[in-house]
């Protein structure tokens, strides 16, 4: 599917200018932003890029939101490689902010400048990636978290359903307002040590020791599965995705507020 933006995208948006084309070509003469929408394999992809790159303008960018194939694979059959860029989101992009922009070794730096900006245009919240990494960064910070989540409950020390309350009600609710460098700054200004870095007792020492990757997701399986079961509360997928839904809206809303950081430091406020 491709979507032509406009320069001013909440002036008089309205689901009636909402069109659906199957001729690709014919919707591609005048677009200025050329975006990737569905499910495909590397062949397929690479293949429709060189399509998109003969159908659209020179000057317009093609886009996709490939988490896996990276942007060197899916550019490399285009005429014109250096409008090809990755603007990853984060699910659910209509609630989330986030996305992830990075190139391939093709793409051309003001790419991912008109990139950044477009984003920045439409209320979200982009990073720049300099590496090309499989799942990109994001996803990368959930993993490293659920590996030792993993380790912990596979070590007796907690059950899978006290270990989402340790998140959800610890550390989660402060990665909303701060990330964990700007925490870490924070409390050194403030004179405290970080809890997980420079300890005077030595337990970072203990932890870094401790770090273990869980090899056995057997017994932990059958134990999400009877949490699902049980944790939802009658609730349909749906509801509980709309839950979720409310309360990310209301952290989101409440950093983009500023939150303690205020001053102009934020990371979610606009990039200068």
């Amino acid at each position: 599917m491709a979507i032509a933006y406009a320069s001013r995208p909440f002036s008089g948006a309205s689901r009636d200018r909402l069109t659906f084309s199957l001729d690709m070509i014919a919707r591609s003469l005048t677009l200025t932003w050329c975006r990737r929408m569905h499910r495909s394999g590397p062949i397929s992809r690479f293949k429709l890029f060189a399509q998109m790159d003969e159908a659209t303008p020179p000057n317009s960018i093609l886009a996709s939101s490939s988490s896996g194939i990276t942007m060197d694979v899916i550019q490399s059959g285009c005429k014109r490689p250096e409008r090809c860029v990755i603007g990853h989101p984060f699910n659910p992009p209509h609630v989330v902010p986030l996305v992830e922009v990075v190139g391939g070794a093709k793409t051309s730096a003001a790419t991912i400048e008109r990139a950044m900006a477009f984003y920045a245009s439409i209320g979200k919240k982009p990073v720049r990636l300099h590496k090309a990494l499989p799942g990109h960064v994001a996803n990368r910070f959930q993993a490293a978290l659920y590996k030792e989540v993993l380790y912990l409950v596979q070590q007796g020390v907690l059950s899978v359903a006290d270990a989402d309350i340790a998140v959800c009600y610890g550390p989660g609710i402060r990665w909303g307002v701060m990330g964990p460098s700007l925490q870490v700054a924070h409390r050194r200004r403030a004179g405290r040590h970080p809890t997980f870095h420079g300890t005077p007792d030595g337990s970072a020492r203990g932890m870094d020791e401790d770090a273990r990757h869980a090899r056995d997701h057997a017994a932990i399986e059958a134990d999400r599965r009877r949490r699902r079961a049980e944790g939802g509360g009658g609730r349909s997928v749906e509801q509980l995705a709309g839950e979720e839904n409310a309360v990310s809206h209301c952290v989101a809303e409440a950093a983009r507020g500023g939150g303690f950081m205020s001053g102009g430091n934020h990371p979610w406020r606009s990039r200068t």
